[in-house]
């Protein structure tokens, strides 16, 4: 009871009218942001950071919020109309959606991922609602040693999924910590990594890290593969509604991708592709008319649509409960939390209260709208597919400046933002992923503290790590996930 009485003081403050704006004002960048290919919304939030430094919190994060929800809605509408998906979570759409498309049915694979996205958002936020208080429960449970261990478990985790080689996820996260551990040291109060330049001992902003990574960073490497001429963009011929028989094959698919996609979402090595494409091959399996599928199977948009946004839903969940960022997005967002002095954690749902419900309630509020914008205003997104990818680069790039200086009014910032860009362009064009780095930077400083704390209390017994059953778990769980698939596929080739 408790937690609905929140819920509905929450939807009070969502439902004030600047906060509605805030809302509406996220669903459609996101959703705009989704549709073009190869922006997403980790870049785009990266590079409202600086210009939302001095917005309020709430009204920033439900921003946030909406652009995160809505680029997934928006993704799809690429993916179908022109075969282009804007992120890896939507490769599976474009299998079958583009398919459908080119046999005239741009409309019902269009409308099967706008709702199933609907009811995936909708429900995976209900499991926000009542499962993040659990969490909390339990994390209030953690002590210093058991934080640490969730951390390592985290660093493993993201590093691994995020990459395609463990080895370049940990070099990725390596990086991003040492970049968190430059400046002063509380503790001590010595300098680390400063480089005996006065500029470094306040540390590096994270901001600028995330807006150099995914504004710059990506700018510059989309430009370096920049090629002339255009994909043909499908044209919306047929009807934007389902029929009869559609909406028959498509609400199982619905719910199994939901329940698919948030918990996998929800773990620390989640994600949406995982989701998307066991949804994928569930459907097929299931399916009356299996033989459709690779010619444009309406149950092949509508599950993965479905658990790519539940799983975004269920992203939620860690970082706002554990403080712990399983995407690129969250990454971004966990570092805006920061730039307001915000720790998510636990104590964020006793100390914040009001933003937390109010951000959870939004979200609410945020998928209907995107269920009103995508589905008539579907021309207008085709549209945005034809803006020039030059101008589009440009943009980006002088809004990302203009903004990081903006920030402390520093030309160090703006070197240091472009030397970073120029960092994640080599990363990105050598396949290091630049989510980690983030990650890194964010929590390296956190792991450092929760482990000073263990030894403190310990008296610098380092067995502390490995006597307390929940710490021991989380870091078996970690040497699992480092070094279980390098054991799988050498049982394999034994076998």
């Amino acid at each position: 009871m408790d937690t609905l009485a929140q819920l509905g003081a929450g939807f009070a403050n969502a439902l004030t009218p600047i906060n509605l704006l805030w809302a509406l004002g996220g669903t459609f960048i996101g959703t705009a942001i989704g549709v073009l290919p190869g922006l997403g919304p980790a870049l785009t939030i990266a590079l409202l950071l600086p210009i939302t430094f001095k917005v309020s919190a709430t009204g920033a994060f439900i921003l946030f919020a909406g652009i995160y929800y809505g680029a997934m809605y928006g993704g799809s509408t690429t993916s179908i109309l022109l075969n282009t998906p804007g992120e890896s979570a939507t490769i599976v759409t474009a299998m079958e959606g583009n398919r459908m498309a080119k046999r005239g049915r741009a409309g019902a694979a269009l409308c099967t991922a706008a709702i199933g996205s609907f009811v995936a958002g909708t429900i995976g936020t209900l499991g926000i609602t009542f499962v993040a208080p659990v969490v909390v429960d339990l994390a209030l449970s953690f002590g210093p040693a058991d934080y640490f261990s969730l951390m390592i478990l985290a660093f493993v985790t993201v590093s691994a999924v995020l990459g395609n080689s463990a080895v370049r996820g940990l070099t990725s996260l390596f990086f991003g910590i040492w970049l968190g551990l430059i400046g002063i040291d509380n503790q001590t109060g010595q300098a680390r990594f400063a480089f005996d330049l006065f500029v470094l001992l306040d540390g590096i902003n994270v901001i600028v890290v995330a807006v150099g990574l995914f504004a710059v960073g990506e700018t510059l490497y989309l430009v370096s593969r920049y090629r002339a001429g255009k994909d043909e963009v499908i044209p919306v011929k047929d009807s934007l509604w389902m029929t009869r028989e559609d909406w028959s094959r498509s609400w199982k698919p619905w719910l199994r991708g939901t329940a698919l996609g948030f918990p996998i979402g929800a773990l620390p090595a989640g994600g949406a592709e995982i989701p998307t494409f066991l949804s994928y091959f569930v459907e097929k399996k299931l399916s009356r008319k299996p033989e459709e599928f690779g010619q444009g199977a309406i149950e092949g948009v509508a599950g993965p649509e479905a658990a790519n946004n539940a799983s975004a839903a269920g992203v939620l969940i860690p970082m706002l409960t554990l403080g712990l960022p399983t995407s690129a997005t969250a990454a971004i967002m966990l570092s805006a939390f920061q730039s307001y002095s915000i720790n998510p954690g636990p104590l964020l749902f006793q100390n914040q209260p009001e933003l937390v419900w109010t951000l959870i309630a939004s979200l609410y509020v945020g998928n209907v709208m995107l269920l009103v914008l995508n589905l008539p205003l579907v021309g207008l997104w085709v549209r945005i597919l034809a803006i020039p990818a030059p101008l589009l680069y440009a943009g980006i790039l002088v809004f990302a400046t203009v903004g990081t200086y903006g920030i402390s009014n520093s030309v160090v910032d703006l070197v240091l933002l472009y030397a970073i860009g120029a960092i994640g362009v080599v990363m990105r064009k050598y396949d290091f992923p630049t989510a980690p780095v983030i990650i890194g930077m964010i929590l390296g400083p956190m792991a450092e503290q929760s482990l000073r704390q263990a030894m403190t209390i310990s008296q610098g017994d380092i067995s502390v790590l490995v006597t307390r059953p929940i710490s021991l778990t989380l870091l078996v769980l970690a040497v699992l996930a480092l070094f279980g698939p390098m054991l799988w596929r050498i049982l394999r080739r034994t076998a």
